[in-house]
């Protein structure tokens, strides 16, 4: 069997049950900002504190991020079910729109929105960019960690469903 014989719905499903955290990526673009959810995020180094985020190749999003090195990354808590899914619609709308109804702050080392009440945020420096497939994988350098809540619990995708209880 060769590598592009595997069917996309099968490979979906098939790594649908690898639990993983749900975190919601903000930038700005000048005037604009732009956000999405994102279930591939990791850390990657220790020292310096790294992470690595992965979007799709063919969205706006991966464009700003190329022209744009700052941005945040929000772990999502248990009781924001409803902003991942607002941030993982098609079509979605600026991420102001987004967080409107939702208590946010500016980041002060990337100037991007950051939703409040998730389990910690994280304010992020580009230092690579790799093309993966469909998708680009920013690797960053963590430059704050805008807040860390021990209280709340991390919202979790697995088996195409957010799990986890407020």
């Amino acid at each position: 069997m060769n590598a592009g014989a595997v069917d996309p719905a099968d490979f979906t499903d098939a790594l649908s049950g690898f639990a993983t955290g749900v975190v919601v990526l903000t930038v700005r673009d000048g005037r604009d900002d732009l956000g999405t959810t994102v279930t591939s995020f990791m850390s990657v180094s220790l020292e310096p504190p790294m992470v690595l985020a992965g979007v799709g190749a063919d969205g706006y999003l991966a464009e700003v991020l190329t022209r744009r090195p700052r941005w945040a990354a929000t772990v999502l808590s248990t009781g924001q079910r409803a902003l991942a899914g607002r941030f993982a619609a098609e079509g979605r709308p600026s991420a102001r729109l987004l967080l409107a109804s939702e208590p946010h702050h500016r980041g002060p080392a990337s100037d991007a929105l950051i939703p409040e009440a998730g389990v910690a945020a994280l304010e992020c420096e580009t230092r690579d960019r790799i093309e993966a497939g469909d998708h680009v994988l920013f690797v960053a350098e963590v430059l704050t960690a805008d807040y860390i809540s021990r209280r709340g619990s991390p919202l979790i995708r697995v088996n195409h469903r957010y799990l986890g209880t407020p």
